[in-house]
């Protein structure tokens, strides 16, 4: 099976009765050249084992098996298992798992492979912001991890301070990982053609010094600052809070933080979040996101 054009690609899908959906935000990486760049600039290596998570049509998941040791590929929908299975698309280094990215013990299935691990992807936009946010929980068991991302959902990653872009996301990100560059992958090298353009970002954890749980408490804090982006940080900080945390004590812990009341969360860099959310009262924060 060719993924090399998109008549390749149509024809499968079609002999399996197949089609791209909408919903699950299915765009099929068809050119086997592209395949073989994003696996270099993944670095893998016939050192590791790569976790993949949305191999689609195999195109990606072969240039992977060509490098690394072993390929775990993680993929939802039952049709395109179908397919993969049926017409023997995979390499013998390949693991297909039929499951939900979101529910599988990623934690457990690197420490079973053991190490380096890495993790390559083709993250539809609905759920990207999500497995990126797993993600972070696993910087001390993965050597880095690949994404492909919309190019809008990649400028919320690293989108530094002041920008329009930067968020709790961002946040999240600079406290644990770094990019290690991305690349530009126009909306042929796909099918069917998104209408936008996607970006490969790969992130490396960095040595942070983050006690367990104070990543989650900077999300709570962070979502809330910039839940009313128009509004001061403190303004903010008391209407997302819930239960609320008594004036004082906000007042104090913005004063600790080294932050201005009257700013707004865009002005503020990732080390004042980290800084706020040690000194704000524990009880004050709401409970996380599912």
């Amino acid at each position: 099976m060719s993924g090399a054009r998109e008549e390749g690609v149509r024809d499968t899908l079609s002999r399996h009765g197949l089609h791209a959906s909408r919903e699950r935000g299915q765009n099929f990486l068809r050119d086997d050249a592209v395949a073989e760049r994003l696996v270099r600039h993944a670095g893998v290596s016939d050192a590791d084992a790569v976790i993949e998570i949305g191999p689609g049509l195999g195109v990606l998941t072969r240039a992977l098996a060509a490098r690394a040791r072993a390929v775990t590929a993680i993929e939802i929908d039952a049709g395109l298992v179908r397919a993969l299975r049926a017409d023997a698309a995979l390499p013998p280094a390949v693991s297909l798992l039929h499951a939900d990215a979101l529910e599988v013990d990623l934690r457990g299935l690197a420490e079973r492979l053991g190490r380096p691990v890495r993790v390559v992807a083709n993250l539809p936009y609905a759920i990207s912001s999500r497995l990126l946010r797993r993600l972070l929980d696993l910087a001390d068991v993965l050597a880095d991890w690949s994404v492909m991302l919309q190019r809008e959902m990649a400028e919320r990653v690293v989108a530094p301070p002041g920008t329009r872009d930067y968020g709790s996301l961002a946040v999240l990100h600079a406290l644990r990982v770094r990019a290690a560059g991305s690349l530009e992958i126009g909306p042929g090298a796909f099918f069917p053609v998104p209408r936008v353009a996607s970006r490969f970002l790969r992130l490396v954890p960095i040595a942070a010094a983050l006690a367990p749980g104070e990543l989650e408490a900077v999300e709570r804090v962070a979502r809330a600052a910039f839940g009313q982006r128009r509004k001061t940080i403190a303004n903010a900080l008391r209407a997302g809070l819930r239960p609320g945390v008594e004036p004082e004590a906000l007042a104090a812990a913005l004063a600790a933080a080294g932050i201005d009341p009257r700013t707004r969360a865009e002005a503020q860099p990732p080390e004042r979040f980290l800084a706020l959310a040690r000194a704000l009262p524990g009880a004050g924060l709401p409970a996380r996101r599912p």
